[in-house]
């Protein structure tokens, strides 16, 4: 069956899917209905959230990222109705954001890691100093 995830920097290293988290729990919310996942989406922006792109994938393909990365996923049915407070997070967004995502947290540490280190870097120098 397919179903509609939010995903960020779609088409990029960064590329991160949208989780709650719950507890203790990441969850990943497979929405049935696409016209559901875009508000959802929306909601999110409204909360100066980045803005996530709403991209269709087949359910099995999901759960299974969602088992091998120590994820949950739950899925919104078209027509669903919260009957509880845990259910209205899956309709609402959460006010606030985590200050930095895993995907920012690791192009950080990208870019504070030195490409060629500087040991190798001098003996490139010297080796091409050698050749003039």
């Amino acid at each position: 069956m397919r179903v509609f995830v939010l995903l960020f920097n779609v088409g990029t290293d960064n590329e991160g899917l949208h989780t709650l988290r719950i507890g203790d729990r990441d969850l990943v919310l497979m929405f049935e209905e696409e016209d559901d996942a875009t508000r959802y989406a929306l909601l999110l922006e409204a909360q100066d959230f980045p803005a996530p792109s709403v991209e269709p994938i087949d359910d099995q393909e999901i759960e299974e990222f969602c088992q091998s990365a120590g994820y949950y996923c739950q899925l919104i049915p078209q027509g669903f109705v919260p009957q509880s407070d845990a259910e209205r997070l899956l309709l609402v967004p959460p006010e606030r954001n985590v200050e930095e995502t895993d995907w920012q947290l690791e192009a950080q540490k990208l870019r504070d890691e030195p490409a060629i280190a500087e040991s190798d870097l001098e003996q490139i120098r010297r080796r091409l100093e050698g050749l003039l």
